[in-house]
């Protein structure tokens, strides 16, 4: 058994909202540049492209492994043998069981599975091209399709107010649009951590992942997981959800909750943060974004408090860009010194990253690794900051 690094949403950036972004060819978010960032400079072993479903994302792949980079693994995936990508999609329900859309993802083990999934997709959505579009089916039937193609399906993100489980799409039971048995596992997303979902009795059967959710180069990373593999393949990963045998999460790696852009309710009148989740305490408006914390105690104490089921340490970090001090150039210079993120995040000692950078970015580095940094927290759409 062997350890691996893995985040498995990250998206290509053929979105609505990167449309309208600007950004240099270099930071464009196609496979190559993703391959190569994240051997490069995040040191991570293994990842979920959650754009596959779109033509020509899956013509990339297909090129991989025609132009002979990348090889398709027996138990399923790509890998160039430092690699392994698995493909996937995010998809957006709203079918006539949900109070809100609910963001959604599905993996596939082969690209013949995956572009037979795509297939399917296209007849149900208006722009196959983008990212996390909206499907004009009903969830279960979204269900039974990725299955009958051997696929994983997760939901997403599944506390953040908007586009989620829990957000607005179900009241408080997640049956109430899924069917259970066809869940593997959930993604708890931002302003959350294991602590805060582990008091929800509906999920004490499914597995947590801590994913970045991408949408740039340097986000790749933000949130993560350690997953220990006999090796690094779909067929594996999927045996870390259904918890057979030794594979399993060992450890999930995410924000602390409270750097999160949803942590704090706000009052989206004069956009205080607030205690008070149905009234605000300054200008007495009713209009409140709720936060993550007073949602997952609405859904916890309506379905009952249970013996919390034993759970990988949730182990809180930021990036390193995030880290005061250290800037672009700096950055840059300690992933060439110092091999990449992970090693940094993980293995370097104050030492080693006081010769590259200073006294003053190493203490902070180090006191990321022990989860101790000051945080202002966030909401209302802003991120927290670190103090």
């Amino acid at each position: 058994m062997q350890t691996y690094y893995f985040d498995g949403h990250i998206h290509i950036g053929r979105t609505k909202e990167n449309q309208a972004v600007k950004i240099t060819a270099s930071d464009q978010l196609t496979l190559h540049h993703i391959i190569s960032f994240v051997k490069e400079a995040k040191g991570i072993d293994m990842i979920g492209i959650i754009d596959a479903h779109s033509p020509h994302v899956l013509e990339e792949c297909f090129e991989l492994v025609q132009d002979h980079d990348f090889e398709e693994l027996e138990g399923g995936g790509l890998s160039d043998g430092e690699l392994t990508i698995l493909f996937g999609s995010e998809i957006e329900l709203y079918d006539h069981n949900c109070s809100g859309p609910i963001h959604v993802l599905c993996y596939f083990p082969t690209l013949k599975q995956m572009k037979s999934f795509s297939n399917w997709y296209q007849s149900y959505v208006s722009n196959p091209h983008l990212s996390s579009q909206r499907i004009y089916c009903d969830a279960q039937t979204l269900q039974h399709e990725v299955k009958a193609r051997n696929g994983l399906f997760i939901p997403a993100h599944i506390f953040t107010p908007f586009k989620s489980l829990y957000g607005k799409g179900v009241k408080t039971h997640l049956s109430e649009v899924f069917d259970p048995n066809y869940i593997d596992a959930v993604e708890l997303g931002l302003s959350c951590d294991t602590s805060m979902a582990n008091t929800i009795s509906e999920l004490k059967d499914y597995t947590f992942l801590t994913n970045s959710d991408a949408h740039s180069l340097e986000m790749i990373g933000r949130e993560y997981q350690a997953l220990l593999l006999q090796e690094p393949s779909f067929n594996s990963f999927k045996q870390v959800l259904l918890e057979n045998g030794e594979s399993k999460v060992s450890y999930n790696y995410g924000l602390n909750p409270k750097l999160g852009k949803y942590y704090s309710s706000v009052c989206q009148s004069c956009h205080q943060q607030i205690h008070n989740p149905s009234q605000c305490e300054y200008c007495h408006s009713t209009k409140v974004l709720k936060g993550v914390p007073n949602r997952i105690n609405e859904i916890a104490t309506s379905q009952g408090h249970i013996v919390k089921p034993k759970r990988p340490p949730y182990v809180s970090q930021v990036p390193l860009k995030y880290i005061p001090g250290l800037g672009p150039k700096s950055l840059s210079k300690l992933r060439r010194q110092l091999h990449h993120d992970m090693y940094v995040i993980h293995d370097a000692s104050f030492e080693e990253i006081q010769t590259v950078t200073n006294e003053q970015v190493a203490s902070r580095i180090m006191t990321l690794r022990e989860g101790s940094l000051v945080i202002t927290p966030g909401g209302g759409g802003r991120y927290g900051k670190i103090d």
